[in-house]
């Protein structure tokens, strides 16, 4: 029996990925960790391990001992902090014999910072670029870009942190912090033409398969509702950019249409927050994940099913044992 840790496990992707896991047609013994000992996580794993902070002294040597302790075969990280830290450390985490899943070194390095990741994107697939700056006054970025326009943090995720500029006051409050924090740029498209496209590369940066979800947000950044959609130009795109970042594995793009084109508003190298949503309708990138790291199989394009799907609150109990 093979056993997979996901990291994050608390979270709408962390739980998204272990009820993927689930459907594996043989069992999978699943360690879920967390930073939060009060969550969810116990609810859908076998081990449950409470973890320090990604960014704690301590937290390296602490993965390396949860590893041996439980013989973990392969791990997943569901959270970005979890993705850059095991990307700097790959060669430790491997020295326990386990194999990760990790995005090639070069695009998870450019996903840190939006800035250079626009740079390249500028150079190597300028059609889907969204113009961007880091400096410039209120007046040059309105001429440029027009009012309203977004000031987005060069590192951050979820949509979080993003201010929109109406006017000279708006700017003005946030202008110190143009360059090295904040990016300009115009707003494109609309949140009605939204969609959230996972990929899946194989180590040649060429795509096995990919599904497209025209979405909405929720408040928190994360897919709050979603209809399995066909997007004119996603194949060629993809294909484009998978080359052109050397993209390996499960690789989410966030894209917006603006008159008929696709405009690329971002790069996950990761599995995304929709992963359970995509697992309903067939594009389950979890288990593809293991036949791809640990069997060496690249995946085949799945049968999806058509739908729409709506993300909702519910409850998950926890009986005391002693009062049975």
């Amino acid at each position: 029996m093979k056993t997979i840790l996901i990291s994050g496990a608390s979270g709408i992707v962390g739980y998204g990925i272990l009820r993927s896991l689930r459907q594996a047609a043989e069992p999978l013994r699943l360690v879920g960790t967390t930073i939060h000992p009060d969550s969810v996580a116990p609810a859908f794993c076998d081990v449950f391990e409470l973890a320090p902070p990604t960014h704690a002294e301590s937290y390296l040597d602490w993965l390396c001992s949860i590893i041996r302790k439980h013989k973990v075969d392969f791990l997943i990280p569901s959270i970005e902090c979890d993705v850059y830290k095991w990307n700097e450390h790959r060669a430790a985490l491997e020295a326990t014999g386990a194999r990760l899943l990790l995005n090639h070194p070069r695009l998870i390095g450019l996903c840190q910072d939006k800035w250079p990741f626009y740079l390249e994107l500028a150079r190597c697939a300028p059609e889907l670029a969204i113009p961007t700056r880091i400096e410039g006054g209120f007046e040059s970025l309105a001429d440029e870009f027009s009012l309203p326009f977004l000031l987005k943090p060069r590192r951050g995720y979820a949509s979080k942190g993003i201010v929109q500029i109406k006017d000279k006051a708006d700017f003005e409050a946030q202008k110190d912090r143009l360059g090295a924090h904040l990016m300009a740029q115009p707003l494109v498209g609309s949140p009605e033409e939204e969609y959230t496209v996972s990929g899946f590369f194989d180590r040649q940066g060429e795509r096995c398969c990919h599904m497209t979800l025209k979405r909405k947000l929720s408040a928190e950044g994360f897919t709050q509702t979603a209809e399995v959609a066909d997007l004119a130009g996603t194949e060629a795109a993809l294909d484009k950019l998978g080359r052109a970042f050397n993209a390996v594995g499960p690789t989410n793009f966030q894209f917006r249409v603006q008159g008929g084109e696709l405009k690329l508003l971002e790069i996950n190298p990761r599995i995304s927050s929709a992963t359970s949503i995509r697992t309903a309708f067939g594009y389950n990138e979890s288990l593809m994940s293991l036949e791809f790291y640990l069997e060496q199989r690249r995946p085949a394009p799945p049968p999806i099913r058509a739908g729409r799907a709506v993300r909702y609150a519910e409850d998950c109990i926890f009986y005391d044992r002693d009062h049975l």
